[in-house]
């Protein structure tokens, strides 16, 4: 085996030396093209300096918009992101919404039995505890004044212990997330 590395060896050397004689020879053959390469810079640097200024800011100018474009782009993903989540959470909250209008009504009925309230109870409280947990609150109406913001005025009634525009009945319960109305509150409002 050591005959075969020393053959080896020597056939690496014999193909090295060979190689130096055409790598010395190269830089002689190719010096008439370096004078030739040379020849176009100097055509190069006889561009006028405004010339190219003109050109490096309009570059520059290019890449600052390049770059200021992807930055909007990216801010507007992460906004439609973000919104897009807050719709599906606020469209998936209103689907629930009537099972906590049930809910209430039942608990309004009352019931002689009282492991099915106290269950109706519990099955009321852990829905409102979801809905918080997601930033869904209840709108107060009750004794509010009348916002047409938050609330939908379904009847007036004329009532002189309330103030004028204060909702005196809450027909439906409304629901909102953040400052994004998800049910209006349907409402009896006072004249």
């Amino acid at each position: 085996m050591s005959n075969n590395n020393e053959k080896d060896i020597e056939q690496r050397q014999a193909e090295a030396e060979a190689a130096e004689p055409k790598q010395q020879a190269a830089p002689e053959a190719e010096a008439p093209a370096e004078e030739s390469a040379a020849a176009p810079e100097t055509g190069a640097q006889e561009t006028p300096p405004g010339e190219l200024e003109k050109a490096l800011a309009a570059k520059e100018d290019q890449f600052l918009r390049l770059a200021a474009e992807y930055d909007n782009f990216r801010r507007r993903s992460a906004r439609e992101k973000t919104e897009a989540y807050a719709k599906a959470k606020a469209d998936a909250a209103l689907a629930f919404l009537p099972v906590y209008d049930n809910l209430e009504r039942a608990l309004q009925q009352g019931s002689e039995d009282q492991a099915f309230l106290k269950g109706v109870e519990m099955t009321m409280t852990q829905l409102v505890q979801v809905l918080e947990s997601l930033d869904i609150h209840k709108i107060d109406a009750l004794g509010a004044p009348f916002d047409p913001n938050l609330h939908n005025a379904v009847m007036h009634v004329e009532d002189e212990t309330l103030g004028e525009n204060v909702v005196s009945q809450v027909f439906q319960t409304g629901f909102q997330m953040g400052d994004r109305v998800i049910r209006f509150a349907m409402v009896q409002v006072a004249n």
